[in-house]
């Protein structure tokens, strides 16, 4: 099992999605428990790709904390 990071961002009208250590894997959702649920397919399916491509999965490289200031 591997963790990747997902970038969630609303977008004004909807949400998108995407993996910054799986290059051009993107999604997009109404709602932001859509939108995860559409980038876990998403991710799964390019694994998959990847695995019959015979070519190797990244390993997640990113690492998050959120940072708290006053504003």
């Amino acid at each position: 099992m591997k963790e990747y990071i997902v970038i969630f961002e609303w977008t004004g009208n909807n949400y998108s999605a995407y993996v910054p250590d799986l290059l051009g894997c993107i999604s997009t959702g109404k709602t932001l428990e859509e939108t995860e649920g559409n980038i876990r397919e998403a991710i799964e399916l390019y694994i998959d790709t990847l695995r019959e491509d015979g070519q190797p999965i990244p390993e997640p490289s990113l690492q998050i904390k959120a940072i708290s200031v006053l504003a």
